[in-house]
């Protein structure tokens, strides 16, 4: 049985009392990440490209303290205060996959975000 990992990546502060991401068998769990994580506190909030692209940028930085990538995501969960902005968010969080190599996804309208934040995205990767 493999014993549970528990890491942060220093290119974000947690906000509170959790792990960036837990390692448990072949599956990482990660946290969800928004812009304002930022540990350079250089947020770009309110432009929802630019979010989502922190936001995933954040999530890589997590899966790399894995040895793991983008393309080892198998399931991701998008938080967004705003639906109208559905096509932008999506055409940036298309570009971190090949096209035929997207992981499951839900995507959630929701009130308020932590910070200020339009976006969070959590997800699940599998080591191989």
């Amino acid at each position: 049985m493999s014993q549970r990992q528990y890491r942060n990546t220093p290119k974000a502060k947690p906000a509170g009392g959790y792990s960036h991401a837990v390692l448990d068998g072949e599956y990482v769990f990660l946290a969800g990440q928004v812009a304002c994580d930022r540990a350079d506190d250089k947020a770009t909030l309110g432009d929802i490209e630019a979010e989502t692209r922190d936001a995933m940028d954040l999530l890589g930085a997590v899966l790399a303290e894995f040895g793991l990538s983008h393309a080892d995501l198998v399931r991701t969960t998008i938080y967004m205060t705003d639906f109208d902005d559905f096509e932008k968010m999506n055409a940036v969080y298309s570009s971190y996959f090949p096209k035929d190599r997207m992981p499951a996804r839900t995507a959630v309208e929701v009130n308020r975000l932590f910070g200020g934040a339009a976006i969070e995205i959590d997800g699940i990767a599998r080591k191989r």
